[in-house]
């Protein structure tokens, strides 16, 4: 019987050593078409911000038009919904801030809800994949062509 060597990047803490990872999604409120241009880019710099200030990893994050994906390290202690709305406060409240028509067009920024899953070390790569392969589909690249 042959085994295979998984390659794995722990963090360790006081209480053991982990590997967690989360990969979560989340829209704007009506799944409004609004995160494209300078308000990608500037949630994209928003994102990594937070990420840094909780000691969190990115490993990939891709902002569609009308969601976002993020697959992230995080530690222990933090629930899978402390993350997400984390990320969804934090740049709910500085994107209105800049963006006056984000505040205009809706009530709120985000919706409500969101998805989030843990991945584990055998399906990373596969997340991390799928995020970076967003704008490969039929249907997203003719998006995409719009925004440029």
């Amino acid at each position: 019987m042959c085994c295979v060597a998984v390659t794995r990047k722990v963090r360790r803490y006081s209480g053991g050593v982990y590997d967690l990872g989360l990969h979560v999604v989340w829209c704007p409120k009506y799944r409004r078409r609004v995160l494209g241009g300078r308000v990608a880019v500037r949630l994209r710099e928003l994102i990594e911000q937070k990420a840094a200030e909780k000691g969190w990893e990115i490993i990939a994050l891709e902002v569609m038009p009308d969601h976002v994906h993020l697959f992230v390290k995080d530690e222990p202690e933090a629930s899978a919904s402390y993350v997400a709305n984390q990320f969804k406060s934090f740049t709910s409240r500085v994107l209105r801030g800049e963006f006056p028509h984000l505040k205009s067009r809706m009530p709120t920024l985000w919706s409500s809800s969101f998805f989030v899953a843990s991945v584990g070390a055998v399906s990373a790569d596969t997340v991390e994949r799928y995020i970076n392969a967003q704008w490969e589909r039929p249907w997203t690249k003719k998006q995409k062509e719009g925004q440029a």
